[in-house]
């Protein structure tokens, strides 16, 4: 009898420790997924730029060669994240140096300027 009591609690305690478990799993998803950013196709970009919610793309490079005049661009990509559309412009810079640089499309504002690894 006994070893059965030891069993149940056992048990009992495996139950609520994967419980724990699951939650904490569950918790660290919603907060995953809620920081992952969309890519942005082009068809919506166009879309986008006729309703007025991005600026022009020139826009949006002028600010880039301003800060690095010379540098050359590696890549783009536009992302939405929690509202907000991002471009994430990698460039090569004169002196060789790469750097992926983050701009608000609404205000061409620099949101961050960082060297690649």
């Amino acid at each position: 009898m006994q070893s059965v009591a030891k069993w149940l609690k056992t048990v009992a305690t495996v139950m609520t420790n994967l419980s724990k478990l699951m939650i904490l799993l569950a918790t660290a998803l919603v907060f995953n997924t809620s920081a992952v950013a969309r890519d942005i196709g082009h068809n919506e970009v166009l879309e986008l730029r006729r309703k007025g919610e991005l600026l022009p793309f020139e826009q949006i490079i002028a600010n880039v060669f301003e800060r690095y005049p010379d540098a050359q661009i590696i890549e783009v990509e536009l992302e939405e994240n929690a509202g907000i559309y991002v471009y994430e412009i990698e460039i090569l810079t004169h002196n060789n140096q790469i750097r992926e640089l983050e701009l608000n499309a609404r205000s061409g504002e620099i949101i961050e300027d960082e060297l690649e690894d």
